[in-house]
């Protein structure tokens, strides 16, 4: 028998955790902590959220009974930190903090918690060198993978894949600018995976970038993928480009490499973690369209650096990070918290 059996704890989530048309890496995350716990012994009692409802967490947390172990997204505990606050002295509370949301009250609301959960050791050093949280008081649990069928890639290398929802912090404009000066080669193709929802108006002007540079016929949008279909992109997909302006860790990097698919990604927040030892993985300055070319052309024209990247992404693929050892450290972090409720070193 597990030593979590039957323990409780209430995680606290956006109730479009498992909205199929709302896949975010934090829904992912959560989903995976969810199941993880679940498999290991403890009794998940789910707290689902509306978005913008700010009345909801509140009330939800008073009606929980004293002491009562909360998980909670860190998106809703920065959003509700009067809640946290008032609720802080009666339950044990932790926060699992996807990013650094840099809303007013976040400090407040960390404040309120027995323990942090960083996805990252880049948030987790940004959380304290902002002063929102003690050394002491943050773990971190990087995300893990799923175990994935590995991509072979094709003869040209052609097919460059990015994911993430279409948005100006994920940077897919800074991708289709470099992009615009590869109209002298052939056989390649661009395709973004992502919610074409979350902003509208950026999404307008990229499709119109892309028209302008007469890439229509190179590039390809599917909205959101999950499942079957997401595995079915990686699977057809030679490189991976994360044009990110800002990412607390980077889960496409890790799901790339699980694949054995070598990776092109901006140096920002926590992706060169994402990345690890690996020289399957090449990182570009932030906001560098020109660096980005320079780095897409050598790939497309070199078929020697292509193997090589290959071959480091599938010796990559061979150590991937496994949610099982997420949810471990998780546990223990929650264990800890709900006999004693006091800070350890992390």
């Amino acid at each position: 028998m597990s030593e979590y059996e039957g323990m409780p704890v209430f995680f606290v989530v956006p109730d479009a955790i498992d909205d199929p048309d709302r896949v975010s890496g934090g829904n992912v995350y959560d989903q995976h902590v969810r199941e993880g716990l679940r498999r290991s012994g403890w009794e998940v009692r789910m707290v689902l959220i509306p978005a913008g409802d700010g009345s909801m967490t509140a009330r939800k947390l008073s009606q929980l009974p004293d002491g009562a172990l909360i998980l909670i997204d860190g998106l809703i505990a920065v959003r509700e930190s009067e809640a946290l606050t008032a609720q802080s002295s009666r339950l044990r509370i932790v926060v699992l903090a996807h990013m650094v949301a840099d809303f007013p009250a976040e400090r407040e609301a960390l404040r309120a918690a027995k323990r942090i959960i960083a996805t990252s050791g880049w948030t987790r050093s940004e959380l304290i060198s902002r002063d929102f949280a003690e050394l002491h008081d943050v773990v971190v649990a990087h995300p893990g993978t799923d175990p994935a069928a590995l991509t072979l890639g094709s003869r040209s290398g052609g097919r460059l894949l990015c994911v993430g929802v279409v948005a100006p912090h994920k940077g897919q404009d800074l991708l289709v600018r470099a992009l615009a000066h590869f109209t002298d080669i052939d056989d390649w193709s661009c395709t973004f995976v992502g919610s074409l929802d979350a902003a509208p108006g950026f999404v307008y002007e990229l499709t119109q970038s892309i028209h302008r540079s007469h890439l229509a016929s190179r590039v390809t949008f599917t909205d959101v993928l999950a499942g079957s279909q997401l595995e079915s992109a990686y699977s057809r997909a030679d490189l991976v480009v994360v044009p990110s302006r800002n990412e607390s860790f980077g889960m496409v990097v890790a799901e790339a490499l699980a694949h054995g698919i070598p990776v092109v990604a901006a140096h920002v927040g926590g992706i060169p973690e994402a990345i690890s030892s690996t020289a399957a993985g090449i990182l570009v300055p932030p906001e560098d369209p020109w660096a980005l070319e320079v780095v897409l052309r050598q790939w497309l024209s070199s078929p020697g650096r292509r193997t090589e990247l290959r071959t480091a992404a599938m010796e990559a693929r061979a150590s991937a990070r496994t949610w099982t050892a997420t949810v471990a450290v998780i546990a223990s972090t929650l264990h800890d918290v709900a006999l004693r409720g006091t800070a350890v070193t992390a």
